[in-house]
């Protein structure tokens, strides 16, 4: 007979080696498809990373890719932490999108220095609202947030093109359901002259830096964490439970909107239906391949914003298909999945007598 059990201790060795081991394993697990699509995999993979690497253009496009990536995993991981399962980023990041929009596209024609972190504050207002909505349905009516979130995603979305086709609809858009451009002054500066990375960027990695430190160095911080550890027991403790949720709710749903904003007024200049590939549902991998740390998401989007962006140069190199990069991070999420099952629960087998063998 054999049992389950926890395991008393886990080794620092595994909370900082499964990650990697899943990124490599997620990469080995790839090559499969493309042996069998007939490519040659060293070949392929030299692709890859010219893709990513190889020049200037092929490095910021992969740190552009990877900007909306660690504002969305850093929403689902300090939701996450909390145990308050924030699966309605995507949604959230539209809200701040429609947001930005709203406030840059000629309402307020002032300078951009006031424009530009208006825009940012309205973004993360509306997307903060987008996780306080379903954070209080459970606290009062114990509503599921998985749910509550998801059902979100959709009727933003549907709201979305509502608007696009009708309040936000660009005028001189020749019938597109677009919105308006934002205002020059309203965009954020370029980082590099004639490249698409964008100051979002340096606001993600600020956002990271800042979330890491609240998180290991304040009383903030170690209350997120007595809550999400146990709840029951840090409310006997007196920690304020309902603040708490409610608190990181709009952190998270802050942060997420904030991903619409950076798309918007970092990238396109303009609001349409496909801003986001799946940014708000890629962040979920993006912070449980980093196992929940703030500075480990910047590595993570790092990594999968590479592979996105390399298996799009590898598919016009070799002839494969793009979606490899899907494969590779759904087979990332699967391995960390497995690998935390393992770290965290023993086989034990137990003999006739009652003892363990």
């Amino acid at each position: 007979m054999i049992r389950i059990e926890a395991r008393e201790t886990l080794s620092i060795y595994w909370k900082l080696g499964l990650p990697v081991m899943s990124a490599l394993l997620a990469l080995l697990l790839a090559s499969l498809p493309l042996n069998l699509a007939g490519a040659p995999i060293l070949e392929s993979y030299k692709q890859m990373v010219i893709g990513v690497l190889g020049s200037k253009f092929a490095i910021s496009e992969m740190l552009t890719r990877a900007t909306p990536l660690i504002f969305t995993g850093l929403a689902a991981t300090l939701a996450f932490r909390a145990k308050l399962w924030n699966i309605g980023a995507e949604g959230q990041l539209y809200l701040g999108a429609m947001a930005a929009v709203s406030v840059g596209t000629g309402v307020f024609d002032i300078s951009g220095l006031i424009l530009v972190p208006l825009i940012i504050f309205c973004g993360c207002a509306i997307g903060a609202a987008g996780m306080v909505l379903p954070a209080t349905l459970k606290i009062r009516y114990g509503a599921d947030e998985v749910v509550t979130t998801l059902l979100l995603n959709f009727i933003i979305i549907i709201f979305l093109q509502y608007m696009l086709e009708g309040p936000l609809k660009d005028p001189m858009g020749l019938g597109w359901p677009q919105s308006s451009p934002i205002l020059d002054q309203g965009m954020l500066p370029p980082l590099m002259d004639r490249m698409r990375i964008h100051f979002g960027f340096i606001i993600a990695i600020f956002c990271a830096a800042v979330a890491h430190f609240m998180l290991i160095r304040s009383i903030w911080g170690l209350k997120l964490k007595a809550v999400g550890e146990n709840m029951s027991a840090a409310k006997h403790a007196g920690i304020p439970v309902n603040q708490s949720l409610i608190t990181v709710a709009a952190i998270s749903g802050a942060l997420a909107g904030l991903a619409g904003v950076s798309e918007v007024a970092g990238l396109k200049g303009y609001l349409t239906a496909d801003l986001s590939p799946g940014f708000g549902y890629t962040g979920i991998v993006v912070a449980m391949l980093a196992g929940l740390s703030p500075l480990g998401v910047v590595i993570s989007a790092l990594f999968i914003a590479s592979v996105f962006v390399g298996a799009d140069s590898m598919s016009r190199a070799m002839g494969v298909s793009s979606y490899l990069a899907d494969l590779v991070v759904a087979t990332a999420l699967l391995c960390v999945l497995i690998g935390g099952f393992v770290s965290r629960y023993k086989i034990v087998r137990i003999a006739k007598n009652g003892g363990k063998n």
